[in-house]
């Protein structure tokens, strides 16, 4: 057995085997353990209506083939004597490994609650799935940090001049990119004061659409002729916004003129008949009916009254109802609506000279 005791590397061959076995000792076990548990967890999601257990599944199947490697390398590693500069060597290796792989299972984790909330809440509250996506990518950010700060502190490095560091140069960093970081505040006041969450129908200056996504820099809206409106989130809070999914109720005003010829008994009817048949309708509320002014060629009425819906296409039914009812009840009664008329008075006048020869 001398062969055994053969130095190779400042280790005998009998430290390698050992160290090789147990790298593949380890290797084994962790892998049934991975594959045991993910079957179980599987098995207990088919079963159970909790979505708990899938999340720790859809976690746990982020484990990567190169994390349990390295650790059973690791492990076996321990049977040998290594130099310091390999200890060192084999330290940062390590560590790095480690927390990519806590990396993983953090962003895993952070992305199957926010998928589950947003799952349960988009389509009874569009505000917290819009928040939700701002959360996770501010939650990604902060593990990221934390774990990247935890990985210096493992391999000896001086934290707090580092943070001092990264403090003056982010603010140089701050100034150049102040535009980027205006619409990332931005971004971020849109989802924490929700002015509009996603499927919301917005008017932007003389830009309409529908809401699609609420981004980190930019905001993206489908417009009414299908194509896709991508606004800065800073130019939408320096803009006025016209949100019309929050409208409980639509105020609709409509003026009509009649001749001047018609009779003042109708004239006082008018105003009664419009409210008969606006109150006709279930879905709208009569509010007021006026004469309200003497045209240039008509006699002016306004009338004011509510759609209790917000969908536009239900107004326009109930008002083009209301204008064909109008419409009828007018010819019916024979009242007349005005159009643009010009009367013109002609004066024969006789000269007194004329008259006279006669």
């Amino acid at each position: 057995m001398e062969f055994l005791e053969s130095i190779f590397f400042g280790n005998t061959l009998r430290d390698w085997a050992i160290a090789a076995i147990v790298a593949a000792v380890v290797f084994g076990v962790v892998t049934v353990l991975k594959r045991l548990v993910l079957q179980y967890t599987g098995r207990l999601a088919e079963r159970t209506r909790n979505e708990y257990d899938d999340i720790v599944a859809n976690v746990l199947g982020r484990t990567k083939v190169f994390f349990i490697g390295f650790i059973s390398l690791y492990a076996g590693s321990r049977a040998l004597d290594l130099s310091a500069n390999a200890e060192y060597g084999v330290k940062v290796v390590a560590v790095s490994i480690v927390f990519i792989q806590l990396a993983l299972w953090g962003n895993a984790l952070i992305d199957s609650f926010v998928r589950r909330e947003i799952r349960v809440t988009l389509e009874t509250d569009p505000a917290t799935a819009t928040t939700m996506n701002a959360l996770g990518f501010i939650g990604r950010l902060l593990l990221y940090s934390v774990l990247l700060l935890m990985a210096l502190a493992n391999l000896d490095v001086e934290i707090w001049p580092l943070l001092t560091g990264l403090g003056v140069g982010g603010i140089a960093v701050a100034l150049a990119m102040q535009n980027i970081l205006g619409d990332l505040f931005a971004s971020l006041s849109i989802v924490l004061d929700k002015p509009f969450v996603i499927g919301d129908f917005i008017i932007v200056g003389d830009l309409m659409g529908t809401v699609e996504r609420v981004g980190l820099k930019t905001t993206r809206v489908r417009s009414l002729s299908g194509e896709q409106l991508i606004f800065a989130n800073s130019d939408l809070l320096n803009a006025r916004v016209r949100n019309y999914k929050r409208m409980v109720e639509r105020r609709i005003v409509f003026s009509l003129g009649v001749t001047y010829q018609t009779p003042r008994e109708r004239l006082k009817e008018i105003p009664l008949m419009i409210r008969e048949i606006v109150e006709e309708r279930e879905e709208a509320r009569f509010d007021r009916s006026h004469f309200q002014r003497y045209g240039a060629s008509s006699l002016d009425f306004e009338t004011v009254y509510y759609v209790l819906s917000p969908d536009y296409n239900r107004f326009m039914d109930i008002q083009q109802e209301i204008n064909l009812a109008i419409f009828e009840r007018f010819e019916r009664e024979g009242i007349e609506f005005a159009y643009p008329t010009q009367t013109l008075f002609l004066e024969r006048i006789q000269h007194a000279a004329a008259a006279a020869t006669e």
